[in-house]
């Protein structure tokens, strides 16, 4: 925070800005390193979106000790709410009311991730049907994407495109990604129709093991694939500055996809690791795009 004057960054406090900042950095993740590329503004508007994220999800993953998950999350519903009418209590509050204001932030956006948090809260989400689990990926990924896409700098139409194919595209590939993990959590994110088809198991458990999850997993990376692509030619429709930040994650997310279905699904417990001298230069080729 070194350089800031009170009140020089989003009309907010020093005080205000280092609260938000630190709920981003005691989650341990390269977010706030991968958020330096943005100014000053900007970059503490997406640590104020990533904080509201990251409290909502810690509640739906049951990290903090709340009475009732439902109401913890309804709770912020309507904190969503006396945000959007102008009221803020806190540190976090205040940060975030100034970047609704600053970005045009939707309610229905924050309402959107709130409710992907409680589909997970009310217990493990096992072989959800086709359209339970695009309204998922909706919720929690690509409702995210249509904040941040309006703190990066672009509100319009092709941005919100953007964040409807690169949520699903990132969420898409972190379920293929993480089926060991999901399934020793009771999880099992695949569409049932498909687990159907190929005649998988609906357990969690025993889905890793059955011969058809490899062909269908690979039918699920073409569509990420798929929606990656399509991520990609809104975002040439797009602000070019705007969309730097999206070009990045896409770069650096892909390769994932990429080895995922280069390892294959046979063994899903098996981690991949690309190549982190490909990832970097995907990173630095988007940045410079």
């Amino acid at each position: 925070m070194s350089g800031f004057q009170k009140g020089a960054v989003l009309g907010c406090s020093v005080a205000d800005l280092e609260h938000v900042h630190a709920i981003v950095t005691r989650a341990g993740t390269s977010f706030a390193k991968g958020m330096k590329i943005l100014p000053s503004e900007r970059r503490y508007g997406m640590f104020a979106v990533y904080a509201f994220c990251r409290e909502v999800d810690d509640i739906a993953d049951g990290d903090v000790q709340v009475p009732d998950l439902a109401e913890a999350l309804q709770e912020w519903h309507r904190r969503i709410e006396r945000l959007f009418a102008g009221e803020a209590r806190d540190g976090l509050d205040r940060v975030l009311l100034a970047s609704i204001s600053r970005f045009g932030l939707r309610q229905e956006d924050f309402a959107a991730v709130i409710d992907g948090m409680a589909m997970d809260a009310a217990g493990p989400i096992v072989a959800p049907d086709e359209a339970t689990l695009d309204l998922y990926c909706d919720r929690v990924a690509s409702a995210v994407g249509r904040l941040s896409v309006r703190v990066f700098g672009d509100s319009s139409p092709e941005a919100d495109r953007v964040a409807h194919h690169l949520g699903r595209a990132l969420q898409l590939t972190n379920i293929l990604r993480d089926l060991q993990e999901d399934a020793d959590r009771g999880r099992l994110y695949l569409p049932r129709e498909m687990l159907v088809r190929h005649d998988v198991p609906l357990d969690s458990q025993e889905a890793l093991y059955a011969v058809g999850l490899d062909p269908l997993a690979r039918i699920m990376a073409v569509r990420a694939a798929d929606h990656f692509r399509e991520a990609r030619r809104a975002m040439k429709r797009c602000d070019t500055v705007a969309m730097r930040p999206a070009r990045i994650m896409a770069a650096s997310y892909r390769p994932i996809l990429t080895a995922l279905s280069r390892r294959g699904w046979r063994h899903p417990d098996v981690p991949v690791k690309p190549s982190k001298a490909g990832r970097v230069l995907r990173s630095l080729v988007a940045y410079y795009r």
